[in-house]
């Protein structure tokens, strides 16, 4: 099971209306489209903006689906991709307007709902903040595990998922956790070279930063048959993601 297979698969489900509930009630899948909004295929990327206009069609999806950590701000990324297609793009801005309340309607939250239980990091984490690492070599499995092994020793981490081919690291905190963390070298068996050739000492004067233009941009069922594949692909997005 891969990207591909359960973004079809979703898009397939959440095309039969009586499919859509189960999909939005599962925070996974949810969670899923949401990481599936900013992944390099532009197959994965629409179909999983399909699915999300099939739930959308459901008024009372909309809340749930706009609250959801990440929604939104996937979706307002995405207009700033120069390798998805302007008809793509179009998918994403009709369900900005879907998922936008009007104004002059107001729905505060009931004591039932702020009490509800959440079994997922990310939907009770409401106020987590998003840090984009891009690890230089971060090229292989052995990189991405002493990179996961050493992101697990932070308190304060909820989640964190890795894009080995853009050298990336998303990571979801607790809104108080600093963002610069100190991780021992020798805890991650890192060799440094000695620098022999250092100068006398450092000019008074503040280097000037260079490359400014190209500073990093944060990114701040039907029946037991579906209900067995939505489970499927629940440990899919699970084991892949991190949660």
């Amino acid at each position: 099971m891969n990207a591909v297979s359960v973004v079809t698969h979703l898009r397939d489900l959440a095309s039969d209306p009586l499919n859509r509930t189960s999909i939005v009630r599962d925070k996974s899948c949810l969670a899923g489209l949401i990481l599936f909004l900013s992944h390099q295929d532009e197959y994965v990327v629409e179909s999983a903006l399909k699915a999300l206009i099939y739930l959308c069609e459901d008024p009372a999806h909309c809340g749930i689906i706009r609250n959801e950590l990440g929604m939104m701000e996937s979706l307002e990324n995405l207009k700033n991709r120069y390798d998805i297609d302007d008809e793509v793009k179009q998918l994403g801005r009709r369900i900005q307007i879907l998922l936008n309340p009007p104004a002059h309607m107001h729905t505060p939250e009931t004591n039932g709902k702020k009490n509800k239980p959440c079994f997922f990091a990310t939907s009770c984490n409401k106020r987590a903040k998003t840090v984009t690492l891009y690890i230089h070599g971060l090229c292989d499995a052995e990189k991405k595990h002493l990179c996961e092994e050493a992101l697990l020793k932070v308190k304060g981490v909820i989640s964190f998922t890795f894009q080995i081919a853009m050298q990336r690291c998303t990571v979801r905190v607790k809104p108080d956790l600093e963002t610069e963390i100190y991780v021992p070298l020798h805890e991650m068996n890192v060799t440094v070279e000695k620098n022999l050739c250092l100068p006398d000492y450092l000019p008074e004067e503040v280097s000037p930063q260079k490359d400014l233009d190209k500073a990093v941009i944060p990114t701040g069922s039907k029946n037991d048959c579906q209900g067995s594949w939505i489970n499927a692909a629940t440990n899919f997005l699970s084991k892949t993601f991190f949660w």
